[in-house]
Formats: C-alpha cells, sequence, structure tokens
C-alpha cells in the first residue's frame, strides 16, 4: 500500500476541492444582492400566490383563494444551510435542485419540478425580499446519529 506524505495528501485534496468547484461563465462567484426587507417578502409571498402551494413554517399567512396540486412547507428544520444561493435558485430554477423532503408528495413531473415559474411576473427586488422572508424560517439542526459500543 503506498503512503502520501502530509504535503503531497494536502496537494491532492486541494486539487479535488478547486476542481470541484464551478468556476465557468455559470459560477454563481460573484453574485451580491443587495439586503431584501422581510415583511416586503411576506407580502410578495402573498401577492404572487406563493402561499397556494406553499405553508412557512410557524408563520401564519392567510388562506389561498384556490390551492395548487401540491403543499409543500417551507422553513423548519434542516441538516444543511438553506444558503441565499440555493434559495435563489429554488426560486427562479425550481427543477434545478427538485427536494427529497417530502417523499410522500409528488413535486416533479418527468424531472421537471411542478412549481410555476414566475420569472415573467416576479421583479428582482420582489426575488431579494421573498430570500429575506424565507431564509431566517429555516432552523439548522445536528442530526442525530446512533453512537454503537463495541
Amino acid at each position: 500500500m503506498r503512503r502520501f506524505t502530509v504535503p503531497v495528501a494536502v496537494g491532492i485534496l486541494g486539487f479535488l476541492l478547486v476542481s470541484g468547484c464551478e468556476m465557468g461563465p455559470k459560477s454563481g462567484i460573484g453574485l451580491s444582492l443587495p439586503d431584501g426587507d422581510a415583511a416586503r417578502g411576506r407580502a410578495a409571498f402573498i401577492d404572487l400566490g406563493c402561499h397556494s402551494c406553499h405553508d412557512v413554517n410557524d408563520v401564519d399567512l392567510p388562506a389561498a383563494d384556490t390551492l395548487g396540486p401540491v403543499r409543500f412547507e417551507l422553513g423548519g428544520p434542516v441538516t444543511k444551510v438553506e444558503t441565499y444561493g440555493a434559495l435563489v435558485s429554488s426560486i427562479v430554477n425550481p427543477s434545478h435542485d427538485i427536494s427529497k423532503r417530502s417523499v410522500e408528495q409528488v413535486v416533479e413531473r418527468d424531472g421537471e419540478s411542478l412549481m410555476v415559474a414566475l420569472n415573467d411576473t416576479m421583479t428582482v427586488q420582489q426575488l431579494i425580499d421573498l430570500v429575506a422572508f424565507l431564509q431566517p424560517q429555516y432552523d439548522i439542526v445536528v442530526p442525530v446519529r446512533p453512537y454503537y459500543y463495541p
């Protein structure tokens, strides 16, 4: 079995980390949007009809006039940070990373999200405010792993 020295191991690890990062023209590196307003984000959530398909954990929202085909809760406990970039991507490109949080519900058809794309009607300011409203609704929890004694 071949052993690597510490500098070689660090070099290999560094190469793997850098090569796994998207550095091309579609990279999110350099994206920086201004701070949003959570109260305006809540209003946009309602105005855009997001509440017809989504509940937000521990947030009172008015009843929607019509309900969408799926009820999917946003916020609540998660085991990884819902980053700003991930939330923006989920809103503007819902098929990018279809959530597996709700396995009992059908949230996609033929690999495409059932979420209605609002890119032609939502303003950039509404998007910024939506993220400001949603991001604090997620609670990071450490997964409980059982410890086995030998």
